[in-house]
């Protein structure tokens, strides 16, 4: 988000990468069921000339995607463009950086409240969660605990918090929010 910071662009990403790096953004950061077929087509388009607006790369997306799945479901290329957005702004590795020095610094009975708006940040918000509120994890067989863990935080929202129907109404955008509470002890 942040271009003054950030050496690597979308542009780059899409012209540079090799199929298979291409393949696997899309399908680990955008969850993207077609990732190898929009790969490869990104590939094969830009032998012919570089890739360079978002028109261009929206047409190939749906290149890469059989007819009848575009028929259903949202755009065809926003996860292609949510894949590649976290690329460059390597936003999963921000989070769990955000998350730890979020933890760190909360005082004992703060509260840490995150919204996550897809499942790869909700996952990553869960398990810093349930990892930080893990207390002794010695296996039972052994009488006093040698590992030293203890729980640090306390979870508050056990499953996430989602907007009701009236809200989604209201504002669309509510509709893939989820919100996780925990508390410091």
């Amino acid at each position: 988000m942040d271009p003054g910071n950030n050496t690597l662009n979308a542009a780059e990403v899409i012209n540079t990468y090799n199929e298979h790096d291409l393949a696997r953004i899309l399908r680990v950061y955008g969850e993207e069921k077609f990732a190898s077929q929009i790969a490869r087509e990104i590939v094969r388009r830009r032998e012919q000339e570089p890739i360079e607006t978002t028109g261009q790369f929206v047409e190939i997306i749906k290149a890469g995607i059989p007819a009848a799945a575009r028929r259903h479901g949202g755009h065809p290329a926003k996860k292609s463009f949510q894949a590649i957005r976290i690329e460059v702004n390597h936003e999963l590795d921000v989070l769990e950086r955000g998350l730890d020095a979020a933890t760190r610094w909360l005082n004992p009975g703060g509260r840490i409240c995150v919204i996550s708006y897809h499942s790869l940040e909700d996952r990553i918000v869960k398990n810093h969660f349930k990892e930080m509120s893990q207390g002794c994890t010695c296996p039972p067989e052994i009488p006093v605990c040698v590992c030293g863990n203890v729980p640090i935080l306390k979870v508050i929202t056990r499953k996430p918090l989602v907007a009701q129907p009236d809200e989604v109404a209201r504002n669309p955008r509510a509709r893939s929010a989820k919100i996780r509470v925990a508390q410091r002890l």
